[in-house]
């Protein structure tokens, strides 16, 4: 018979399990790095002059601001969580279950916000006479809806981070042990005295 220091079979599974999320991790960390940092330089040079309407830039427009800040926080964070993970000197998967949750709904707001600007620009607004911009500020719309697309992009790679974190935390703590029939028929009880 074996001296039981063999692995188990659940136990190997956990541990390429374990090793495969580690993978899916860091390759989603790193391919929000390209892409935040797309989206933040196309959005941050983003800026056209007419001779009827002057000039436009990110900056005029505060959905637009937002959208940068949020896109130079998400390429910081990931940059961090990837050394942190490559590092691995301490364990950061409550750190990272916790700020992957707050980076994604940043990014969804920030997301959201620069999506109606967007819109706006593209389609007007009728009822408040406010017509189409992106006939006269044809370039600076492209280069806003490629820097939005590549946003939702990584945004879409963080909330996989979320769930790929939340996992990671949540499966190393044990299931709650199920009541015996006396504890149930007890709780039962307690509630009718109750009502």
């Amino acid at each position: 018979m074996s001296s039981g220091a063999e692995p188990t079979p659940t136990s190997s599974i956990h541990g390429s399990s374990s090793s495969l999320l580690r993978f899916l991790d860091l390759s989603l960390r790193l391919t929000v790095l390209p892409l935040a940092a797309a989206s933040l330089w196309l959005m941050a040079t983003n800026k056209q002059a007419t001779d009827a309407y002057g000039k436009l830039g990110f900056s005029n427009i505060t959905g637009l601001k937002y959208l940068v800040s949020m896109n130079a926080i998400s390429l910081g964070y990931a940059s961090a969580s990837v050394i942190l993970s490559c590092l691995g000197c301490f364990n950061c998967d409550w750190l990272f279950f916790i700020l992957d949750q707050v980076v994604a709904y940043l990014m969804v707001t920030s997301g959201s916000a620069a999506t109606e600007v967007v819109y706006l620009a593209y389609q007007g607004n009728t009822e408040v006479s406010w017509s189409e911009g992106c006939s006269y500020y044809g370039k600076f719309c492209n280069k806003a809806k490629v820097s939005l697309s590549l946003h939702f992009v990584a945004f879409v790679c963080f909330i996989a981070l979320s769930l790929v974190s939340a996992y990671r935390v949540f499966s190393r703590l044990e299931a709650p042990s199920p009541s015996s029939p006396a504890d149930a028929a007890a709780a039962k009880g307690m509630g009718e005295q109750v009502a």
